[in-house]
Order: C-alpha cells, then structure tokens, then sequence
C-alpha cells in the first residue's frame, strides 16, 4: 500500500513558539472505519521507522496477525522530522527555497502528537480504540493519552517512560557528539555527517540489545583471532544499514525530541500528569531492556489508572518489543479480552 499525504493549510505552531509553514503529514492506513468509527488502531512508531507498520511490526499487523485490516482501520503517521514523508530538515524551507538542513526548528514529543491530531481530524477520527506505541512511540502515546484522555479507549504502551531519563539522555548526546564531530554536518548537504550517523548507530546499538544477544551471535569461534572481530563488523555493517536508508539531521533532531519528553512538564508533576490519564492502559516492560530499564514501567504502572502491567525477559534487550511477537500478542490478547469482559459486565448492570 503506497503512503498518503496530507497537507496541512495553516502553520503549525511549535511548543517553542516557532512556526512551520506547509507542514506535509506522511501516513498509511490499512482496512476501512465501521459505521460508528469504534475500530480505530494508532500506531505510534519509534525513532527510525516508517508508517508501514505492516513492514517493521509484521507478525502483530498485517493480514494474517492480531491487529488486521479485516477488524481494524488501522493508522500510522510518520512523525514530524522523520526522513519518512513528513516534513522534515531535508524538506524545502519556504521562505528560502533551500533545505532547511540546521534551520530546522527543534521540536518535543509534544509536537509530534499534535501533527497526529490534525490527522486524526483530518481523517474525522474522534475516538481511538486502541493506540499502541513503543520506545520513542509509547512516549508519543502516552502523551497523546494524557492532552486527549476521552479520545483514547485503550492505551497499550511497550517499552517506553513518563520521562526521558539522565541514561536516556546521555546515549542520545553521546551519538549526537558523534554526529557533531563529522565536518560534513554543517556543509548542508544531504548526505551530510554521514559518517558521524554511522558511528551513532553503532553507539545505540549497544543500548537496543543485550550483553547475551552479542555474546551468542558475536561469538568468536577462533581462539587466536587478533583483529576484524564479529562484533565489529557487525556494528559496521548496522551503521552503514542505516546511512543507506536514513539522515543525520532527521536522526539529531529526533533524537532531541526523544530528551524533551516529560508529560510533567507545566502539570505540576509527573504524577499529576499520569493521573490524567482515562484510558484502560497495559504497560508492558522488559526486564533486561538496558535504554528504558524496567523500573520505568513500574513507575508507569504504579501511577496510571485501570493499568495492568506485563514484564517478560527478551534474548534481544529494548529491541525485544519488536522481535517478542509472539509473547506481545498474547498479552495484548489477554488484555483486550479482559476489558471486553468488564464492558460486558458493565453493560449488564445498566441493563
């Protein structure tokens, strides 16, 4: 299924108080809306996917899978500076008629939801039935969840914080610091601080899996190897993987928004924010997820309303919410089930 556009007329107004012209939204969508518009699934996407949700998170959507065009509209935006058809720093600047490259304005997860909500209302979506999102997409979901909480009716969150942590954040600059130190960032080109992206992907890496992924994958059989390592070419090869498919200005950028999250921010608390929340909420972490360790999901579960909270233990760290298929559909299942049964019971007790 080829990607949609939608062109919004008016300028977009940034949290920041800057302002973008012909703000260009990149989407897909998958099955069609029933009569009373109550099978909507949102998907919110991570740091460098796209809005084929069917090509990154096959196996839980597609045609054959839990989340199906068959049951479901289902709907998935590429987030605002992201190199996937929304706009972005390679995107022309209107007032120059040159890419934006560094002058793109700075943007908050914040932003991102709000592009959703003009999409949604472009696409006359007034409730979500279900909106899912894990690691920087849990961050978009929940803080959708919390500005709009009569418009979210389930809110399934995976791997993911109410905050963006001190350790988050840390990753986050040291690959910017990477990107930074490549010359070729500031020549505004498109190809420009390739190498820097390079070496910054190899860095996340190293936060995306676990030290058993690489010791059984990695493993070196010869004992008297000195050099050209497994384990370096394999972060070699992720790096350049991601230069062919991605920029590094989107990837700074994004990487930015990701450090502004804080639903606490101008609501008192992080608490607070938390308790705005009206969705039947499932927060589900990993326990050996080394980016958005476990004790982040607990905190998730200890302060929002109607939660229930899975933890399972993944071969494959933080990345496990896209490769634990199998153990994630079971638990969205289960959840699902769980909630049409007390909508059940409700519904017999008005009767």
């Amino acid at each position: 299924m080829s990607t949609k556009k939608f062109q919004y007329k008016k300028q977009f107004k940034l949290e920041s108080g800057k302002k973008l012209r012909n703000l260009e939204i990149a989407y897909h969508t998958f099955g069609k809306l029933n009569k009373d518009k109550s099978n909507v699934v949102w998907v919110c996407h991570a740091l460098t996917a796209n809005s084929d949700v069917t090509d990154w998170w096959s196996g839980l959507f597609g045609k054959n899978d839990y989340f199906n065009p068959n049951e479901h509209f289902i709907v998935c935006a590429n987030v605002l500076g992201s190199h996937y058809g929304t706009t972005n720093p390679l995107s022309i600047n209107p007032i120059t008629g040159q890419p934006f490259y560094l002058a793109f304005p700075e943007f908050t997860i914040r932003d991102l939801v709000a592009a959703h909500e003009l999409l949604a209302n472009e696409l006359g979506i007034k409730e979500i039935e279900i909106l899912i999102g894990g690691s920087l997409g849990g961050q978009q979901a929940l803080e959708w969840a919390i500005s709009a909480p009569e418009k979210i009716k389930n809110l399934i969150l995976l791997a993911t914080n109410a905050q963006h942590s001190p350790w988050g954040i840390a990753f986050n600059e040291s690959q910017r610091l990477a990107i930074t130190a490549d010359r070729t960032f500031y020549a505004n080109q498109k190809d420009g601080g390739a190498k820097g992206l390079k070496a910054a992907r190899s860095m996340a890496l190293l936060s995306y899996r676990s030290y058993e992924s690489y010791v059984k994958t990695q493993h070196e059989i010869e004992v008297d190897k000195k050099t050209d390592f497994k384990a370096s070419s394999y972060q070699r090869y992720q790096g350049e993987k991601l230069v062919k498919r991605f920029n590094a200005y989107s990837y700074y950028f994004l990487t930015k928004a990701m450090d502004s999250h804080n639903v606490g921010r101008g609501r008192n608390s992080v608490k607070d924010a938390l308790d705005l929340v009206k969705a039947n909420t499932l927060v589900i972490g990993i326990k050996n997820d080394l980016l958005f360790p476990i004790e982040e999901q607990k905190f998730l579960s200890r302060n929002i309303k109607n939660v229930s909270f899975t933890e399972i233990e993944s071969f494959y760290g933080h990345d496990g919410f896209l490769l634990e298929l199998k153990t994630i559909e079971n638990i969205i299942s289960t959840f699902m089930k769980s909630n049409a049964g007390k909508k059940n019971q409700n519904n017999l007790r008005i009767a």
